[in-house]
């Protein structure tokens, strides 16, 4: 069955209150941001993406280069238009710093919300205020023609 963009909103819906764990991607027992958006993809096509290998908390600075847009890139479609404008069922990334990597990334419910995990709080429907909408370096889709 073809999923839909209103069906994957649902499902990141359904992620809300589920409790902070880093690397973990289980709805309802614990996530970080990343497994989320795992979680989300396995939904829409029935398998995981290739499964990172282990992180700290700090792999981003460890590393030196943007692992999370860099697959992004690869299993995810870019979107076209203004950075600061992400449309709903779009998965936003965020850099914290212009030249540093991705470190943070989020799902669109709505053009000003996002639903992400964030550490000490879980999976939670943010306000994308300018704090956040300011940090945006990438927006990304499930689905070929959004």
């Amino acid at each position: 069955m073809q999923q839909s963009p209103h069906t994957l909103l649902r499902e990141a819906h359904s992620w809300v209150g589920t409790p902070y764990q880093h690397q973990a991607t289980t709805k309802g027992a614990g996530c970080d941001c990343l497994g989320f958006i795992r979680g989300l993809y396995r939904f829409l096509h029935y398998t995981e993406p290739p499964v990172p290998t282990s992180y700290a908390p700090e792999w981003a600075e460890l590393k030196g280069e943007d692992q999370l847009l860099n697959a992004a890139h690869q299993y995810l479609y870019e979107m076209q238009g203004p950075l600061q404008k992400p449309k709903p069922a779009e998965v936003i990334l965020f850099r914290w710093a212009p030249q540093s990597p991705c470190k943070h990334l989020g799902f669109m419910t709505n053009k000003d919300r996002f639903i992400h995990a964030y550490e000490a709080v879980g999976v939670v429907e943010s306000p994308l205020v300018p704090m956040w909408r300011n940090k945006i370096a990438g927006r990304f889709s499930f689905f070929s023609s959004q």
